[in-house]
């Protein structure tokens, strides 16, 4: 199903205004604040433990986490259209009860530019596995300080499409897996998880101890990237944008490797690298 920018009511739709969708009782539902009631409050509302909710929005997603049961739901906004959506995707077997409102209403939780598609969720961070939680054959990821959330949410995409067991990244220098980065993830956050660490460096030495092999991606190395031959397990390594691996990262990687690119540009934003790799060194012999 293609996306749908912020809407409202659908033409058509059997959801008449005034009319309560599923048959449920006047009230329950709303197009908008009543008289008397409150506008949901702005920012995601606080967890049973006190930190504050993930927030995700738009189709793609909100459905998947609605899908996931490993993940546990706080809230849900929804307009009109996009309820009816809802209802189409999963019938009885939606987890959560939508409160229904108008799209100005997420707009002012999610700013201006965000495109929700009537869809405003906040629910509990997802379970986040350890080092030796992955499989002893696994396909990898480590991030190494790539702080866009638009790029990493890219990668986060690309590794659900590859299969990648898990991606590795530090407490800091990392944004949280929420907001943008969960938009554009597109649903990917539900089958990625992220296995955060306090050193990325201590990390890799203790994979490769379990015999990973760690392939860290560098424009500036000797080795192209079509001439390896690897095999699983595998974590392969990425860089911030402009500032490439750091030197201690560097020295815990097996082999460095580079794209080999044969147009005038010769560098790609981290996530289109991070899909090329993937396609390359992700359908190598187990």
């Amino acid at each position: 199903m293609t996306d749908r920018h912020n809407d409202d009511r659908p033409p058509g739709s059997r959801f008449a205004k005034g009319r309560p969708p599923g048959g449920r009782p006047p009230g329950q539902w709303r197009s908008g604040p009543r008289p008397g009631s409150r506008p949901p409050a702005p920012g995601p509302r606080l967890g049973p433990d006190g930190e504050e909710a993930t927030v995700l929005y738009g189709w793609h997603p909100v459905v998947q986490a609605l899908g996931n049961e490993a993940r546990g739901l706080h809230r849900l906004l929804a307009t009109e259209n996009a309820t009816a959506r809802l209802e189409a995707e999963f019938g009885e077997g939606l987890r959560i009860t939508p409160e229904l409102v108008r799209p100005s209403e997420i707009g002012r939780l999610l700013g201006p530019d965000a495109v929700h598609q009537g869809l405003y969720l906040e629910a509990e961070p997802l379970p986040a596995p350890g080092l030796d939680d992955l499989p002893a054959d696994a396909l990898i990821l480590a991030l190494d300080q790539i702080t866009d959330p638009h790029n990493v949410g890219a990668i986060v995409r690309t590794a659900a499409a590859f299969g990648v067991a898990g991606i590795v990244t530090t407490a800091r220098h990392a944004p949280g897996a929420t907001g943008v980065l969960a938009k554009s993830a597109s649903g990917g956050l539900e089958h990625v998880p992220f296995v955060t660490v306090r050193n990325l460096a201590e990390a890799l030495i203790a994979l490769g101890e379990r015999g990973f092999t760690r392939v860290g991606l560098d424009s500036d190395a000797p080795e192209s990237l079509d001439a390896l031959t690897v095999t699983r397990p595998l974590v392969i390594v990425l860089g911030a944008e402009g500032k490439g691996l750091r030197e201690r990262t560097r020295t815990c990687c097996d082999v460095l490797a580079r794209i080999p690119f044969s147009g005038a540009i010769r560098s790609l934003n981290v996530s289109n690298a991070a899909a090329i790799t993937l396609y390359a060194l992700g359908r190598s012999p187990t």
